[in-house]
């Protein structure tokens, strides 16, 4: 029995031992007639009698339903599942029930003194109808837990998918991203190294700084506020370096908001395609500022689109969106304006 709850979907060993004496007991009184103390009485041997029948009938229904899952076992086969299934446990249970009275009648006791005016006809429907009343019972006790069953994991199965995926696009955005990030950052610490050597020791270990946050939350669903603008601090470091009085931050978070937590990489993902996808000059500097505002992290920059051979493509921004569902009801807001771009990212409570 162990063995075969495998296809059933659960282990049902303690709804077997509950459900079948229980429907045992029921059965003659509800569809018999059968009482306690006043006749047509409710004895031992009736009992055992709808034991046997409905164990037999409980049973044998059971291992067709093993068999048709095994026989059938997509999901997209259900209906035929279902259907085949039904049709033979209802010939089954109709010649197990008829079989078993005609075996058991007489030490059932069924056609006592007390009960000759009980037409013969009568016991058969009561039994037949009895039988099929124990089949759906079964049928809707087992089918009812396997669906739920398969819906969570149908639920369960989409959800670490849908982590997969974003797990992988936040890979393949590292991928594209640190290549050219480290390029440029060479290219900055080359001409530091020659220019002046001290800002060259600091520029690398920020650089290192920053390298390691991306390998220590590469599996995190989300970090403390404190530690990412922590980082954030290197990641702008560097920027102010490479891109000097071109390039403005403005960074003020109140000190109650850094217990917070917010999706890993999510700021340094949105300073980056601020600077991506705006002009960064002398003429035109880009300012970005980052503060707190109704329960959100603001990330806010003057609109100087640059021209671009390839349209974006988003991915970063529709990531950090994908992965604040996971967490949040809360959305990413994202609002554009003839002055400005704007993301709101939501807190997290700790």
């Amino acid at each position: 029995m162990k063995k075969a709850s495998r296809f059933i979907g659960f282990d049902d060993r303690i709804i077997v031992a509950v459900m079948i004496p229980l429907t045992a007991l029921l059965i003659p009184l509800v569809f018999f007639g059968r009482r306690f103390g006043r006749p047509p009485y409710f004895t031992w041997q009736v009992y055992v009698t709808t034991l046997i029948t409905t164990t037999l009938i409980w049973i044998g229904n059971r291992y067709i339903m093993v068999w048709a899952r095994k026989k059938y076992p997509h999901f997209e086969q259900t209906r035929k599942r279902l259907l085949i299934q039904s049709v033979i446990m209802f010939f089954y249970t109709l010649l197990a029930t008829n079989s078993m009275h005609f075996l058991l009648k007489d030490f059932c006791g069924l056609l006592t003194p007390t009960d000759r005016n009980i037409l013969l006809v009568d016991l058969v429907f009561s039994g037949n109808a009895a039988a099929l009343f124990c089949t759906l019972t079964a049928i809707a006790i087992y089918e009812g837990i396997y669906f739920m069953k398969q819906l969570r994991y149908s639920v369960e199965e989409k959800e670490n998918l849908k982590r997969e995926s974003l797990k992988a696009q936040l890979d393949a955005l590292k991928t594209q991203v640190n290549p050219h990030f480290l390029f440029n950052n060479l290219n900055t610490l080359s001409s530091l190294i020659s220019e002046n050597t001290q800002h060259a020791q600091d520029f690398v270990q920020q650089l290192a700084k920053v390298y390691r946050h991306i390998l220590e939350v590469k599996d995190e669903k989300s970090i403390m506020l404190k530690d990412e603008l922590e980082v954030l601090q290197a990641y702008t470091f560097l920027l102010k370096t490479r891109f000097g009085e071109n390039l403005l931050v403005d960074i003020e978070i109140p000190k109650e908001k850094m217990q917070k937590r917010i999706v890993p990489l999510s700021l340094q993902l949105l300073m980056e395609n601020a600077i991506k996808h705006n002009i960064v000059s002398a003429d035109k500097p880009l300012q970005i500022e980052v503060f707190a505002e109704n329960g959100s992290l603001v990330v806010k920059n003057n609109l100087q689109v640059k021209r671009q051979l390839n349209e974006s493509t988003g991915i970063g921004l529709e990531n950090i969106r994908n992965r604040y569902k996971l967490l949040s009801d809360k959305e990413v807001k994202v609002t554009e304006t003839n002055s400005n771009f704007t993301v709101s990212i939501p807190l997290i409570e700790n």
